[in-house]
């Protein structure tokens, strides 16, 4: 009788744990996807309707609150924490536990932390692709989109994989995660659409991977990049990846040989 009082008392109490799971999932979904909207759409509607332009770019009001609303689901499957803990593993020492498994501990952490941003992007995809049915967009457009979202992803974690293993030298390597994010942020166009760049600054987004995040999806998604322009850029964050994956052998092979597993 007391045994099977515990086990309805474990069961509720994981029944309760996992409800609080899902609401702050949502929660912290909701946030970071709804706030940053919230204010770009205050700054648009201040421009336009309270500024009296008609125009900035050669965007109107109606083509910045597409750009908006759709780079929302983009900007979500964009980046991660993966790099944060394999900074603080090597930083603590736990990089130990790891180097005897049969993948990378730089594989091993994406593979355990990209469940979440997969999850995020099949709302995300099923999101736009109701949208798309509504406002007339192709939803081919949005699943390619999706899908160099994905590769962004995988890029973005390639770098921050590469910049954590400072941490091998510096212990304080977060910081400098910490700055790459915010670079990212602004060069993504997550924040502003990058187009709104003055010409002479537009080399600037154009020579890192990071526009193949949120704009260049949100760009093909919107129907604003034909397949040409779709192909080159699936092609050119292929080529990211390439140059990452090698890039990390590189500073891995050299970081290990500084590694004291002094807290693990």
């Amino acid at each position: 009788m007391l045994r099977l009082k515990w086990r309805i008392a474990a069961l509720k109490n994981g029944l309760q744990d996992a409800t609080a799971y899902r609401i702050e999932f949502l929660l912290q979904l909701i946030g970071s996807a709804g706030v940053p909207a919230l204010i770009q759409w205050l700054l648009w509607y201040a421009i336009f309707k309270i500024g009296g332009q008609t125009e900035v770019a050669g965007m109107s009001y109606t083509d910045l609150l597409a750009y908006t609303w759709m780079s929302v689901l983009f900007s979500q499957v964009r980046g991660g924490d993966h790099d944060f803990a394999l900074m603080e593993m090597i930083r603590s020492g736990g990089l130990s536990n790891y180097l005897l498994r049969p993948v990378s501990p730089v594989e091993f952490v994406y593979i355990r932390g990209v469940a979440e941003k997969l999850f995020v992007a099949g709302i995300c995809l099923v999101i736009g692709m109701i949208a798309s049915f509504a406002v007339g967009l192709n939803p081919l457009h949005l699943l390619g989109a999706m899908i160099l979202a994905l590769l962004g992803n995988i890029i973005h974690y390639q770098l921050g994989a590469m910049i954590a293993t400072l941490a091998f030298l510096w212990e304080e390597a977060y910081a400098i995660l910490m700055v790459k994010n915010m670079v990212v942020q602004i060069l993504s166009g997550e924040l502003i659409p990058l187009n709104l760049f003055p010409a002479n600054m537009q080399w600037v987004w154009k020579m890192t991977p990071f526009y193949l995040y949120v704009y260049g999806p949100t760009q093909f998604a919107l129907g604003r990049w034909n397949l040409t322009e779709f192909g080159n850029a699936i092609l050119i964050a292929c080529a990211w990846i390439v140059f990452f994956t090698v890039g990390i052998k590189v500073t891995w092979k050299f970081g290990i040989k500084r590694y004291l597993s002094l807290g693990g």
